[in-house]
């Protein structure tokens, strides 16, 4: 047991961790902050509606509505321009900003955002330092990486211009950009960027188990640790990381619960966060995901992934679970 358990975030990903699933996710536990899907910030100043969409938790006090803190993520290749866009979040309630310097989508990068900037670790600074001399204090400023763009040879640059720029926080997902997500994750390198630096470091990439998260630490050195596909796959994974920390065995969670409060709860917010559209949309993709370590997630999923009516979907998930 250790004497403070690790901090883990449910790390943003884009389609996926929207506020519907920030509160269902927040209210399974185990998740010390969250961060947002990305703000795209071109050359102007976003609306307050704008921050607001994608962080509905702003009219919260930046908290999920069981307290867990939300940070918000911008996206861009300007410094001056993600100052001033991360000067309005913080005015509005924003408890942390999150700088994504990850994202591996080719539209994203092809406009000067997310993993391409990582070809430069000298404009990571520069944007680091104009958005910390913009927070003044007020929240921290943190950032994810990748451990490159095309190879992981400016791996450590990476990691010291993130660290020299005054970042709160590193998270690294242990993959370059051209190798996606598809396996391994290079785990060892995130122990080679920590090294590099004097601020919290967190691993990402690979954790579907607490097996896994085992391994990883082993590998790594690192204990606090961002989830994200892990964590759609396995509700609360989280937890029984916690519990693994406090000695303790915490069982999978069963279907039997999912099926009956969490995925029918999420269908029928998602459906009021957004419509019938955006409701089937994320009710499929979730069950799909929750497949990994479900059978009867899979057999839900193929039961549903028809359907264009919230009302037959709804009949569906109302029913007995799939055995």
């Amino acid at each position: 047991m250790s004497a403070k358990p690790p901090h883990i975030l449910l790390a943003p990903m884009e389609g996926v961790v929207d506020p519907v699933i920030r509160e269902l996710y927040s209210d399974l536990g185990g998740y010390d902050e969250m961060v947002t899907e990305f703000v795209r910030v071109t050359d102007k100043l976003n609306p307050d509606h704008i921050f607001q969409k994608y962080s509905p938790e702003l009219l919260k006090g930046g908290k999920t509505k069981a307290g867990t803190p939300v940070a918000l993520q911008l996206l861009g290749g300007q410094p001056q321009p993600l100052a001033e866009n991360a000067d309005a979040a913080i005015r509005l309630g924003a408890p942390a900003i999150d700088l994504n310097f990850g994202c591996p989508a080719k539209t994203v990068n092809r406009h000067d955002g997310g993993a391409t900037l990582l070809k430069k670790p000298e404009r990571l600074f520069d944007i680091i330092s104009a958005v910390k001399r913009a927070a003044d204090g007020r929240v921290p400023v943190c950032a994810k990486v990748r451990l490159g763009f095309e190879d992981k040879s400016l791996h450590k640059d990476i990691a010291r211009a993130v660290n020299d720029a005054g970042a709160a926080r590193l998270v690294i997902h242990a993959r370059t950009k051209v190798e996606g997500y598809k396996p391994p994750a290079h785990w060892e390198y995130m122990a080679w960027m920590a090294e590099e630096c004097s601020i919290p470091v967190y691993g990402n990439g690979d954790i579907w188990s607490v097996e896994d998260y085992q391994k990883c630490v082993e590998v790594s050195g690192l204990r606090n640790v961002a989830l994200g596909r892990g964590a759609m796959a396995r509700p609360n994974l989280a937890l029984q990381i916690k519990a693994l920390d406090a000695g303790k065995d915490l069982p999978h969670l069963g279907f039997e619960p999912l099926f009956k409060i969490w995925i029918r709860r999420f269908a029928a917010d998602s459906f009021n966060h957004a419509g019938e559209k955006y409701a089937l949309n994320r009710t499929k993709q979730w069950t799909k995901l929750l497949g990994r370590n479900y059978d009867q997630s899979v057999a839900l999923f193929e039961s549903i992934k028809r359907f264009r009516s919230y009302q037959d979907m709804s009949a569906v998930i109302h029913q007995d679970a799939p055995n």
